[in-house]
C-alpha cells in the first residue's frame, strides 16, 4: 500500500523523487542547526512544495504546513539538477536559480548537509566554543587558512561567494561575528574593534591555527586593521573591502550619542513591518537576489532583543571612535606590518573613497584597487574582487 501511495504521489507531483533523492542524503555532521528542530520549506511553486523537518540530526520530507524556518524555491528543473548533481545546490544559489529566505543559515546549511561530499574540504555549518563565546562558521576548502569577517548588521552569508571563488585553492572560514547571526550576543559586550580582534583570537585558537589570511568587509575591515596591528603575529595578508574607518571630520551627534545606554536595544519601538520598510528603503533592489536574503538576516538579528542591543552598540561605537590621538586607528596605522589590499568603491556613500589617499600617506606599503560599486565589493563586483584576492593571497 505504501508503494502504491508512493507511486501516486511521484506522478502527481513531479519534483517528489527529487526531493526524496535530495533528503535522503542529509548528513548530519556537515551542519549544526543549533536548536532542536527545524522546518525548512522546499518549494517549486505557490501550490508545489514540501516541508523538511530536521529533528535530533535527522531529516524527513513532510507535507508543508504551518509557516517554515527557511524557504527554498526553485523550478522543477533545477531541483531535479540539484538532486543529480551534489554539486548543484550553491552553484544554482549563487546563479539565482535557488532561492533561500528568511534564515539562510538554514537554507545554506540544508545545501551543505545534502551535498554528498566527505573530502576535508567540503562544505560545511557549525558552532565553535570559544573563550570568546560561541561562534557560528561556514568553512570549505584545504590549503592556506583564510577568514572572512562581515559588516554592521551583516551575517557569514555575505561572503558565500568569495567561499566559493577561494575554496579551490584555501580553506576559507566565514564567521559570524558576536552580537550578530547564529554567534553569541552578550549583552554587555564591548562591540568595538578590540572586542572583536579578541573575538577572533579566541577562534583561531578554537580551530588550532597559528595564523591566516583575513578578509573583512566594512566593520570586518577595521576588524582586520585591530588584528594586524595588535595581533600581527596571527595573521598572514590583510584584504580590506570597504573597511570602516574613523571619522576625520567632526562628529556633532557625538556628544549626544555618548549619553544613550546601548542596552536601551532590548526595547522595540516600533514593530517589523515598519524596520523592515525603513531598511529597504536604504537599500536598492532590497526585493531580488543576494539584497533581500542579506534583508533577512539582518532582520533575523535585529528582532531579537541581544540582537539589536549589540547593533547599537557597534554602531556607537564605530560612529565615536577617535581618529588621533594614543589609541586613535590614525596614529597607529602606519605601524601596520601585514601586506594590505585595500579594496573602494567609487560609489560607496558609507566609507567615500577619499579616505584612500589618507591610507595612502599612511601606509605607503599597501596596495590599492579601486572598483565601479558600492560599500559591498565582493557581492556587487564578485568577479574583479574575488581576483584581485586571488592574485594577491597567491
Amino acid at each position: 500500500m505504501n508503494a502504491v501511495r508512493a507511486a501516486k504521489q511521484t506522478v502527481d507531483d513531479p519534483g517528489a523523487d527529487a526531493l526524496e533523492r535530495l533528503v535522503a542524503r542529509f548528513d548530519r555532521s556537515a551542519f549544526d542547526i543549533g536548536r532542536p528542530i527545524v522546518r525548512i520549506r522546499l518549494q517549486a511553486s505557490e501550490t508545489d512544495r514540501r516541508d523538511v523537518v530536521i529533528k535530533h540530526g535527522t531529516a524527513r520530507l513532510t507535507d508543508s504546513r504551518g509557516s517554515p524556518d527557511a524557504v527554498l524555491s526553485a523550478d522543477l528543473a533545477t531541483w531535479d539538477e540539484i538532486a543529480a548533481d551534489v554539486r548543484g545546490g550553491m552553484a544554482a544559489f549563487r546563479a539565482g536559480r535557488l532561492k533561500i529566505r528568511r534564515d539562510l543559515h538554514l537554507g545554506v546549511g540544508f545545501l551543505a548537509a545534502t551535498a554528498e561530499s566527505t573530502g576535508p574540504g567540503r562544505l560545511r555549518i557549525r558552532h565553535l566554543d570559544t573563550a570568546a563565546g560561541g561562534l557560528s562558521t561556514i568553512e570549505a576548502g584545504t590549503g592556506d587558512p583564510v577568514l572572512m569577517l562581515h559588516g554592521l548588521g551583516a551575517t557569514k552569508a555575505s561572503f558565500l561567494p568569495t567561499l566559493a571563488a577561494l575554496a579551490p585553492s584555501h580553506r576559507v572560514i566565514a564567521v559570524d561575528l558576536p552580537g550578530h547571526g547564529d554567534s553569541d550576543k552578550p549583552l554587555r559586550a564591548a562591540y568595538d574593534a578590540p572586542f572583536f580582534a579578541g573575538a577572533i583570537v579566541a577562534l583561531l585558537d578554537a580551530l588550532e591555527l597559528e595564523r591566516a589570511h583575513v578578509v573583512g568587509n566594512s566593520m570586518g575591515g577595521r576588524v582586520g586593521l585591530e588584528l594586524g596591528l595588535d595581533h600581527s603575529d596571527r595573521v598572514g595578508r590583510l584584504v580590506l573591502l570597504a573597511p570602516s574607518l574613523p571619522w576625520l571630520k567632526a562628529r556633532p551627534w557625538a556628544p549626544y550619542l555618548r549619553l544613550v545606554p546601548t542596552q536601551l536595544g532590548v526595547l522595540q519601538p516600533a514593530p517589523r513591518v515598519i524596520v523592515e520598510r525603513i531598511v529597504k528603503q536604504f537599500v536598492p533592489g532590497s526585493e531580488t537576489g543576494w539584497t533581500a536574503a542579506g534583508i533577512d538576516e539582518f532582520m533575523r538579528s535585529y528582532l531579537t532583543r541581544s540582537g539589536r542591543a549589540a547593533f547599537y552598540a557597534a554602531a556607537r561605537k564605530i560612529y565615536l571612535e577617535e581618529p588621533r590621538g594614543p589609541g586613535g586607528l590614525w596614529t597607529r596605522l602606519g605601524e601596520l606590518t601585514p601586506e594590505a589590499l585595500f579594496v573602494w568603491g567609487r560609489k560607496d556613500t558609507l566609507v567615500p573613497i577619499g579616505f584612500a589617499r589618507h591610507v595612502r600617506a599612511e601606509v605607503p606599503s599597501a596596495t590599492h584597487l579601486e572598483l565601479d560599486c558600492g560599500h559591498v565589493p565582493q557581492l556587487e563586483r564578485p568577479r574583479e574582487t574575488h581576483e584581485a584576492i586571488k592574485r594577491f593571497l597567491a
